[in-house]
């Protein structure tokens, strides 16, 4: 039987920030190389925010997905502080996956990214998704243009809804990332605490109900964190909005858009803990929260200077 050192020295780990502009389905990705949901989803733009970590086993290699916020020409202090976030992530990882998304192709921001990330120092892997979309003549002339901006160690096409060519992404991962111990217990799939996921979770499903009705800044916190003696949970969160307005579309017609959002979310962070949750759900109004710092560390981002 092999001893504990030898066992440690048979294992791998890494860090791979998952990289690309807004809604190329990086935080879709991360997701499928995790097998559960660790990021959430919508189709608003710059939908994450921090960097989320999804971990995954395979064999003997535990690795460390970074799913980051898309990059874009930051116009506001919170864009600032969410690129800043993605290319923090892209220099502490092992390996960097550019994901371009195909019916896209290389557009400026994307073209951008990739020439920033010929200085890195990290391996770098290219991955086309929604692939099913495009034609594979196009797909060609795709990988040979990313290829010309940055040279990748390899490249994958992937459709990252389906699930198509994940497997081959996570295998080549498992095989690419250093010897070493592991940094998480086998059986941890993010990082994220079950209040800040719970918190994201609710902020997913008010982008889902209400799509450009509301911005994107608008955010969650979760105020209160109770284990109940039956077993299950009582949580109190607040959605933050900028102005009445957005305040009275978060609420609805007597309060049917509010309720709506609170029972999607529920149902959801009941399933991922795997017991009965009782959710308590607030809007408010919270003016230029922007420019408070204590909001950027709740989201775990720097606070940018002007």
């Amino acid at each position: 039987m092999p001893d504990v050192g030898e066992k440690e020295a048979a294992t791998r780990c890494g860090f791979v920030a998952i990289v690309g502009a807004p809604n190329v389905g990086k935080s879709t990705l991360v997701n499928a190389l995790v097998g559960t949901k660790v990021s959430i989803v919508s189709p608003k733009v710059q939908t994450t925010r921090m960097r989320v970590r999804g971990i995954a086993v395979v064999d003997q290699s535990q690795i460390i997905f970074v799913d980051t916020p898309g990059i874009f020409a930051p116009r506001r202090r919170l864009d600032r502080a969410m690129v800043a976030a993605a290319w923090s992530g892209a220099g502490d990882a092992d390996l960097v996956a550019l994901v371009v998304d195909a019916t896209r192709g290389m557009d400026e921001e994307t073209v951008l990214i990739a020439n920033r990330l010929g200085s890195a120092k990290a391996k770098k892997l290219l991955i086309i998704n929604k692939i099913d979309l495009v034609k594979r003549e196009l797909l060609l002339a795709l990988v040979a243009a990313a290829n010309a901006l940055t040279p990748f160690e390899r490249t994958f096409m992937v459709s990252a809804s389906k699930g198509d060519g994940v497997a081959d992404v996570r295998d080549y991962i498992a095989g690419a990332v250093a010897a070493g111990p592991w940094l998480f217990p086998a059986d941890e799939l993010s990082d994220l605490s079950d209040r800040v996921m719970a918190a994201e979770v609710t902020r997913e499903k008010m982008f889902l109900k209400l799509h450009d009705e509301l911005p994107y800044q608008s955010t969650v916190e979760t105020d209160s964190w109770k284990e109940l003696a039956d077993g299950s949970v009582r949580v109190e969160q607040t959605a933050f909005v900028e102005r009445e307005s957005q305040r009275k579309i978060v609420l609805g017609e007597g309060g049917s858009m509010i309720k709506a959002i609170s029972m999607a979310a529920r149902k959801e962070i009941s399933e991922s803990l795997g017991k009965p949750v009782h959710l308590f759900l607030h809007v408010k109004v919270r003016g230029d929260w922007e420019n408070d710092p204590e909001r950027y560390r709740t989201m775990g981002l720097e606070f940018p200077k002007e």
